[in-house]
């Protein structure tokens, strides 16, 4: 090639830049003049068009208009100086609007504004462009798009980073609150934070073993989500406590270890314990206290289910010094013993004494066998607790020896 046609090309190619150059100048002007009408217009369609923007409180409706005007002004900004490079969506855009609008706005709504958006500027390019340049401005559509696409999904990405981090935080706060009894009044409103909603409340405790907190806190908030229930979880040195708001399709006593029992093989290696199930959230301390009480005393019942009721460890909690336990066995199994007569203490008493003999207990008391045999069925459904099974006599024989404790201190 020639020197000359070699000219000609760079004269050429300089003439066609500075064509392209004086058309987006001249798109400049007319954008910057419709830049008004066009936020406006594009909040009007997001009226007509997104039922969700409709149900918007006004404060929200108007902040989203404005990330749409600012969205129409950065895209003018960056259509008038492409030098610049790739626009800072996330700061000129969405840096207008507060943090908290991202949980007013799913990303799912954030992408169907942007389209609206996009669509009143698209069919309006051929007003907007100057003579020749819907080309050029068409194009410079379809990456500002491109790149508004990627920053809401970054937005989004460290709003929700952020809001798990936090959640973390306060959900260890209010397990911990709940083990030390502390600040009931405020449980309530940190649930709420959280997400709770079920009742009724159960907790669960168990030990970490060699797995790792973390994961180990994600499997139990992902099991127990999907079987409906809400959750908080925390780790505590080796310990793992888990609060469970019941789903509303369990009721009754076995809802507590229907709900538990698919959670157990979560914890690592031991006992798990399952607290009593109490009305809500405020009161949920209660329950907590309960399995991590059990947790203590469990190593003294090697051959306990896993998992475990708090309430079916009453014997050896109170011998771990648990004054709620000790308290319970007296209220639940000596009382009711003790208001319905001397007859089935005294029988309860020479029975466990004599190695639970029907025939023994009988001559100690100078009664007939099947009168003892009527009398330990009483105690039983009194109690929950039979004197011949060996569990149940162990429950009673410690119930017995509290309650005659506590006369003693009244």
């Amino acid at each position: 090639m020639s020197t000359d046609s070699t000219d000609r090309s760079d004269r050429t190619g300089q003439q066609a830049a500075g064509d392209d150059d004086a058309v987006r100048a001249a798109t400049v002007r007319r954008l910057e003049r419709a830049m008004g009408d066009l936020g406006s217009a594009a909040v009007a369609r997001m009226e007509s068009r997104l039922s969700w923007f409709r149900r918007m409180s006004a404060e929200d409706r108007s902040w989203v208009g404005l990330v749409a005007q600012s969205g129409v002004a950065a895209f003018v900004e960056w259509f008038k100086n492409p030098e610049r490079g790739r626009p800072a969506i996330a700061v000129e855009v969405f840096g207008t609007a507060p943090r908290e609008l991202t949980r007013s706005v799913s990303l799912q709504q954030t992408v169907d504004m942007v389209r609206v958006v996009i669509d009143v500027v698209e069919s309006q390019v051929d007003d907007l462009a100057a003579p020749g340049g819907q080309r050029q401005l068409r194009e410079a559509v379809l990456q500002y798009t491109r790149e508004v696409a990627f920053s809401s999904a970054k937005v989004y990405a460290r709003a929700a980073e952020a809001r798990g981090a936090w959640d973390a935080r306060l959900e260890a706060l209010v397990v911990d609150a709940l083990l030390h009894g502390d600040r009931e009044q405020g449980l309530q409103t940190w649930g709420s934070a959280l997400g709770w909603s079920r009742t009724p409340v159960m907790a669960l405790a168990g030990g970490l073993g060699e797995q790792d907190s973390e994961s180990t806190l994600e499997d139990l908030r992902s099991a127990a989500r999907r079987a409906g229930h809400d959750v908080l979880a925390g780790v505590q040195g080796e310990r793992v406590i888990a609060v469970i708001g019941i789903s509303e399709n369990l009721s009754g006593d076995a809802a507590v270890l229907t709900a538990s029992e698919p959670l157990a093989g979560l914890f690592g290696a031991g006992p798990v314990v399952v607290g009593p199930a109490v009305s809500d959230l405020r009161v949920a301390n209660r329950s907590v206290r309960a399995a991590v009480s059990g947790l203590r005393a469990a190593l003294a019942w090697p051959d306990a289910p896993r998992p475990v009721r708090a309430e079916d460890l009453l014997p050896e909690r109170s011998l771990e010094g648990d004054t709620a336990a000790r308290r319970q066995l007296v209220e639940e199994v000596y009382r009711p013993l003790r208001n319905a007569g001397s007859p089935l203490l005294d029988t309860l008493s020479v029975y466990l004494e004599h190695a639970s003999s029907l025939e023994s207990t009988a001559r100690m008391l100078f009664v007939h066998a099947n009168t003892v045999r009527y009398r330990l069925g009483r105690i039983t459904e009194l109690t929950g607790h039979s004197p011949g099974d060996g569990r149940g006599s162990f429950v009673l024989r410690i119930a017995l020896t509290l309650g005659r404790l506590s006369e003693r201190e009244e």
